[in-house]
């Protein structure tokens, strides 16, 4: 009997910043039944993998190797060798300063498949995230780039390149920056000090051969930094455009359920924020009630279908599917839609709203609806178990039947006493500026979770969308900083 045949991908990961990942390395993430990563890749990469995926940590951690380069590439091999589909996901890209080559070739020497899918390498990456870039006509014709763990002994002439990079070499940099003068070089050459390239973290430091070291040593540059020399370091200060984003700098709570917070924290990402997602709610459908089952019987019986949500939207479509009903079984009503994200959920289903209020709450619905005639109309509002009665009970005050089919609740959700132990400890360090609020619930549960000790809030800011998730955080004691009127969360980080 054959021996099961499996594959490796050696993927480059890049510099940090999740966006950078190749659209290949992204495809072969998802098909991977084994990923061996290391400590550099950024972990919102990870959730490109495949949802049954072993997920396996091969970095280091505090300078030491979690495993030694021998036991990742017999543990490649391993696996591969099980018959399974494994990625090798490793910093920037693997063949640069990577020990990709190793594992290649020890992977080839076993039969074994390969596929190469080069990464977004630092080398470059970093320094244009920082402004500089590593090729100019005005400035240099060449650049080299070396690895910054060489020592005392390490043998390299930079006199006829214009430009140098060294990666991983903060530790070194008085070494460097001494053989360098050795070799010629002017104590005036300008010098930059990248460090956490690509990420939130992100922190510069201009200077020049003679004093970069002093300056990083004096502002506590961290690892892992990139250093650029030559002229085009001095670029950093006029060029420099990743730190100069609005919310540059700024550490970011996104309190909205699961599915929909990274999309959230996506946007104040791309703004320069560092974001931390706790979400508050949790979405738990609710499917088989008597009354769903009478409702969709009775569906030719609607008038208005009016969607608050987008959870509304998919767990309403889910109660039809289940009962072998779809959007073709809709035709003929007047669909209301409260928000962009709500109609763009809508779209999925192959329906347009007939209304969509310029306001994205129930008061915005409510003066739209003045405008029709809903005398002894029959409206049907999906949505969650617990939520607003403003708009079903004035609709009914303006003579139509409304019925409420409940198709989800929303829950708080478990957390360890660990887990809460550490957001609190962030939020009374200071280390969150700002924490948004979504919707009412959000806020609530995020109190019910965390408690109202105002010492522990002290150095937090409150950021909301919407008169009525700002009126129930000042319900709890808390004034909103920010409160944006525009309801999708762009509205918010437009605010913001």
């Amino acid at each position: 009997m054959s021996e099961k045949k499996g594959r490796v991908y050696l993927i480059g990961a890049g510099p940090g910043d999740a966006g950078l990942l190749t659209l290949k390395g992204k495809e072969l993430l998802g098909e991977a039944q084994v990923v061996i990563y290391d400590s550099l890749v950024n972990p919102q990469i990870l959730k490109f993998c495949r949802p049954d995926a072993e997920l396996l940590f091969a970095g280091k951690t505090m300078g030491r190797a979690h495993i030694s380069q021998e036991k990742i590439n017999e543990l490649l091999i391993s696996k591969a060798k099980e018959g399974k589909t494994v990625a090798r996901l490793k910093g920037g890209d693997p063949f640069v300063f990577g020990r990709g080559g190793e594992e290649a070739e020890a992977i080839v020497k076993n039969g074994i498949d390969i596929e190469i899918v080069p990464g977004v390498s630092s080398l470059t990456a970093v320094p244009a995230y920082g402004g500089i870039p590593i090729t100019h006509r005005q400035y240099n014709s060449s650049f080299a780039v070396f690895t910054g763990h060489q020592g005392d002994d390490s043998d390299y002439d930079p006199a006829q390149t214009e430009t140098l990079v060294f990666l991983m070499g903060l530790s070194n940099i008085e070494i460097i920056m001494k053989k360098l003068l050795e070799s010629g070089k002017e104590p005036s050459t300008p010098v930059a000090v990248i460090s956490c390239g690509t990420l939130p973290e992100q922190a510069s430091v201009v200077g020049t051969i003679s004093d970069i070291a002093e300056r990083t040593r004096m502002l506590d540059v961290q690892t892992p930094a990139t250093i650029v020399v030559g002229e085009v370091a001095a670029l950093a200060e006029s060029i420099g455009w990743y730190e100069k984003k609005p919310l540059f700098g700024k550490t970011i709570m996104v309190t909205r359920e699961k599915e929909a917070s990274s999309e959230f924290a996506e946007l104040l990402a791309s703004c320069g924020a560092k974001t931390i997602e706790f979400p508050t709610i949790r979405i738990k459908p609710i499917r088989d009630t008597k009354e769903q089952e009478l409702s969709v019987r009775n569906l030719g019986d609607y008038d208005f279908v009016v969607f608050t949500s987008v959870n509304g939207v998919s767990n309403y479509f889910e109660v039809l599917a289940s009962h072998g009903k779809d959007s073709r079984d809709l035709k003929g009503k007047k669909i209301i839609a409260i928000g962009e994200k709500t109609s763009e959920e809508l779209l999925k289903y192959n329906l347009v709203p007939d209304y969509m209020p310029e306001v994205y709450t129930a008061e915005g619905i409510i003066s739209l609806v003045e405008k029709l005639n809903l005398d002894g109309r029959k409206i049907l509002i999906p949505r969650a178990l617990v939520a607003r009665e403003l708009l079903p009970e004035t609709l009914r005050a303006m003579g139509a039947t409304v019925e409420v089919l409940c198709v989800y609740e929303t829950l708080v959700p478990d957390y360890t006493k660990e887990e809460l132990d550490l957001v609190k400890m962030s939020l009374s360090d200071g280390e969150i500026d700002l924490v948004t609020f979504t919707s009412s619930s959000t806020v609530t549960n995020f109190f019910s979770l965390l408690g109202k000790e105002t010492e522990l809030f002290a150095r937090t800011v409150f950021a909301c969308i919407g008169p009525v998730t700002a009126a129930t955080l000042l319900d709890h004691g808390f004034t909103p900083a920010v409160t944006a009127d525009i309801h999708p969360p762009r509205g918010l980080k437009e605010k913001l």
